[in-house]
This record gives C-alpha cells, structure tokens and sequence, in this order.
C-alpha cells in the first residue's frame, strides 16, 4: 500500500504524520491553555484571572459551584452543572425504572 500523496514531502519520500506534538511545550499548549494557577488568599479566596471571567461572562456576584471529584476539584457556572447533569442522565429512562422497582415491590408484597 503506498503513501496518500498529501503525505509525501517535496523529494517524493513517504513522511509520517502524527497527532502526538514533537515537544512537551507543543503538547502542553495544545491541551493546557485553558490551565490557570491561583492561589488561596485569606479566608479561603481565589481570584479567577480577568480573561477567564471575561471569556467566561463571570460578573461580581456569579454563582459557581465546587464540585470535589474523584480527579480533584471541579469549578462549574450552574448553567456548564446542568449541561453535565443532563449529559450524564442522556438515554436513562429513571422514571421507567422507578416504576418497574414499584411493580416488583407491590407483586411481591402481593404474592406473600
């Protein structure tokens, strides 16, 4: 199987492309850009970076939430909460379940 033509370099080799950045510093910007430090200030106070709150649309008095996560700590706005929550419950049917626990309880109760 030869090499797709978009593949090959001016002197006609076959060259490899790969998704894997040649550096770390590549890789880290890739991934990481939307990685901030901050730290506690007194009374347990963090300052969210001005890009962020302006790319974020934080305003003085924003509600967020911290989640503690299996991985670490989580900051969500409520509205990035609820997208969480409705992607995680995507394609249950909890109501279905519900009543099927309810009608095995109450066959079961009916057949003692």
């Amino acid at each position: 199987m030869g090499a797709d033509p978009s593949t090959r370099s001016s002197s006609g080799r076959a060259r490899c492309l790969t998704l894997v950045p040649q550096s770390f510093t590549e890789w880290y910007d890739m991934n990481m850009s939307g990685t901030y430090t901050v730290t506690m200030g007194d009374r347990g106070r963090l300052v969210i970076p001005s890009e962020l709150r302006e790319r974020s649309g934080l305003k003085e008095g924003s509600p967020l939430i911290l989640l503690e996560a299996p991985g670490g700590l989580v900051l969500l706005t409520r509205s990035q909460l609820q997208e969480r929550v409705r992607a995680d419950l995507a394609g249950l049917d909890l109501v279905g379940e519900l009543l099927a626990e309810r009608r095995a309880e109450a066959a079961a109760d009916d057949a003692a």
